[in-house]
């Protein structure tokens, strides 16, 4: 027996999070920050030319300087690595205390490090890594990052289910494995590995959201070609259960929500962050909302309708989100929606009257 999504019972059993009923059981006292830094490390798209603006700090001129004999002066100006993935640092600051930590790593093994190295970003001073989910345009980045920082326990907090194995039925027939996270490779390069399935508050003010509750009507998850294997078979994976989000309150302005895919659908993480923190107000949605391709673009009026409720005053659309999408909220949102580019730096500051 299937639902109206062509689910069955026993597939929705085993991947589906439990429904959101009535406040939250366990609610979070998230702490206010007088700041909150995002710049994006990895994305699908970098335009050298996009101008900085109020909050908004693009990658400096002449950033990626490189050698190329070809030229006169021996070298070119490469710019900044674009590619399938995500990554974001994300730093907090509360007076004169900051904690900066990195979500998500990018798809290839070096993208990641070659921009920190172009723009000049010291990742000796991350506190953590957090990943959104196992797929690997947000884990592919691991390499670069233990070249750079060497053997140092950075801790590296993950949802049990990022090891799951998965798999795509592909449209022509046969099928395509996913790479595959291994813990104990991760452990062997030095990251402390931290599996947290409920939401997590970290030094600083920045929530994991934990297991994304699924209450909308129209967010449905992956289609019947995302697979996963769950011990015995391969069966529908919806879910993406160890889909998680970043949440941070920011003093007076309200909440900054970073994701990296959204297969949780990006309507439910924001609804699943203010039942948790109690904040009814949406500052900033930043990273991949997962509106790209034919499965998903019937969802994409829904979900721009929602966010339209919801009045954010920046909206950074990435990664996975899709060049339709991307044009409707654009056209919804004109005032809050930036165009996203690798090396981009977005700042939301605290009211100077609260923040005194």
């Amino acid at each position: 027996m299937c639902d109206d999504h062509g689910q069955s019972a026993a597939e929705a059993a085993w991947s589906a999070p439990r429904v959101a009923a009535g406040p939250a059981v366990d609610p979070v006292l998230l702490p206010e920050v007088d700041e909150v830094t995002v710049t994006t490390m990895v994305d699908n798209t970098f335009d050298a030319l996009l101008p900085s603006a109020e909050g908004v700090t693009r990658a400096p001129a002449g950033t990626g300087r490189t050698a190329a004999r070809q030229f006169a002066g021996g070298e070119a100006v490469a710019g900044l690595r674009a590619e399938h993935g995500f990554s974001a640092l994300v730093t907090v600051r509360s007076g004169n205390a900051s904690s900066t930590l990195l979500f998500d790593t990018g798809a290839s093994p070096d993208a990641l490090a070659v921009n920190a190295e172009r723009l000049g970003i010291v990742v000796g001073d991350l506190q953590g890594v957090v990943l959104s989910h196992g797929h690997f345009d947000h884990a592919g980045g691991f390499d670069g990052l233990a070249r750079l920082r060497g053997r140092s326990g950075l801790p590296l907090t993950v949802h049990p289910a990022v090891w799951t194995r998965r798999r795509l039925q592909l449209p022509a027939g046969g099928t395509l494995e996913m790479p595959t996270l291994s813990r104990r490779a991760l452990e062997r390069e030095g990251f402390e590995v931290i599996e947290r399935r409920q939401p997590s508050l970290l030094a600083g003010g920045v929530l994991i959201s934990g297991e994304v509750d699924r209450v909308t009507e129209f967010e449905h998850g992956m289609p019947r070609a995302h697979q996963a294997w769950d011990g015995h078979g391969w069966r529908h994976d919806p879910a993406v259960i160890d889909d998680q989000a970043l949440v941070i309150n920011v003093r007076g302005r309200g909440l900054v929500v970073v994701t990296g895919c959204g297969h949780a659908g990006v309507v439910n993480i924001v609804r699943h962050a203010m039942r948790l923190t109690g904040v009814g107000r949406l500052l900033a949605l930043i990273g991949g909302f997962h509106l790209s391709g034919p499965a998903f673009e019937p969802v994409i009026g829904p979900t721009v309708a929602a966010l339209t409720r919801l009045a954010p005053e920046l909206i950074v659309p990435g990664h996975c989100t899709g060049w339709r999408a991307q044009h409707t909220l654009a056209a919804a949102l004109p005032d809050a929606w930036v165009q996203t580019s690798v090396g981009t730096t977005y700042t939301l500051n605290a009211p100077q009257a609260a923040a005194a």
